[in-house]
């Protein structure tokens, strides 16, 4: 459903007419207050949660175990538990 430029100026013209012009740039300013606080309390609590999840892997990372490396290749064994020769 797009809004053209007809229905946006049905919209403020029944604005104009509810609120009158004096209330209607107050109402504005309102609502772009709050708007703007919305978008900060998000963004709030966006930082918090990668802020969680980064501590969340470092705690995980540390405390998991070091795994060693083989420095020999490891020789693969056949059906009968045999190594396989070359």
């Amino acid at each position: 459903m797009a809004f053209g430029p007809g229905s946006i100026a049905v919209v403020v013209g029944v604005a104009l007419l509810v609120f009158g012009p004096k209330k209607l740039p107050e109402l504005g300013r309102a609502a772009g207050e709050t708007l703007k606080e919305f978008r900060s309390a998000t963004r709030g609590l966006g930082d918090e949660s990668a802020k969680e999840s980064g501590a969340a892997a470092r705690k995980s990372a540390e405390a998991a175990p070091a795994v060693a490396l083989a420095k020999e290749p490891v020789g693969r064994e056949d059906e009968g538990g045999r190594p396989d020769s070359p």
